[in-house]
């Protein structure tokens, strides 16, 4: 399953790149995405989802609502089997916008839902 990482970082403490390095740990294949990355521990990272071109199973945003509302058509336009609003990153704007494309969304932590089991047999 292809999941693109949006707001991914080389800083092994924060969360999007424990959930890059995770989601590798359980053989999926990972889009980093972040506009001034060129790669992420040999891993090609696309500067926007704009340029991602192949289908994507999931989304998992690390980007705070702040910075959420110029992603948002860039994320229906990607059209993700769904979307998962880690802790800190849930946007009413954002959750609307999905709603109306028909894009399911999760308010989960993916690291979590790796760790017991879940990420796997939530459907999209």
């Amino acid at each position: 399953m292809t999941v693109a990482v949006l707001g991914a970082s080389p800083k092994p403490e924060r969360y999007a790149y424990k959930a890059f390095r995770m989601l590798q740990d359980h053989h999926h294949r990972v889009v980093p995405v972040h506009p001034t990355l060129k790669e992420l521990e040999g891993v090609p990272v696309s500067p926007s989802l704009d340029d991602i071109t192949e289908e994507i199973h999931t989304l998992t945003v690390y980007v705070g609502p702040r910075f959420i509302g110029e992603e948002i058509d860039r994320i229906v336009r990607l059209k993700p089997g769904r979307v998962i609003l880690n802790p800190g990153t849930e946007s009413p704007e954002l959750m609307a916008a999905l709603d109306q494309a028909g894009i399911p969304y999760l308010k989960a932590c993916t690291l979590v839902m790796l760790r017991t089991g879940q990420f796997d047999t939530s459907a999209a």
